[in-house]
């Protein structure tokens, strides 16, 4: 079965609605059944995002975003410099 990617904001919806779900007396196995996830997904994601507010995932969301421009910024270098060294290769 193909793995699901969550993102930042999907997760902390579902914790949430984990939380209600919990607080309305459902067992943590039926809370996961309903949200499709494991337990232990579930208690790896209690561990990385307790206390996270909204404002520090707006943050988050703007740094991996900031990541991914960066990396492709330093790729296209290095293919400039792979382009650039051949070049220079070539004419000896």
């Amino acid at each position: 079965m193909k793995r699901k990617r969550h993102g930042p904001e999907e997760i902390i919806r579902k914790l949430r609605e984990a939380e209600a779900l919990e607080a309305a007396g459902q067992s943590p196995g039926q809370v996961c059944q309903k949200l499709e996830i494991s337990e232990g997904t579930l208690n790896r994601w209690r561990q990385q995002f307790r206390g996270m507010g909204d404002d520090h995932i707006r943050r988050m969301k703007q740094l991996e975003e900031e990541n991914r421009r960066l990396k492709k910024a330093v790729a296209d270098l290095t293919l400039d410099k792979q382009i650039l060294k051949e070049a220079v290769e070539g004419k000896d």
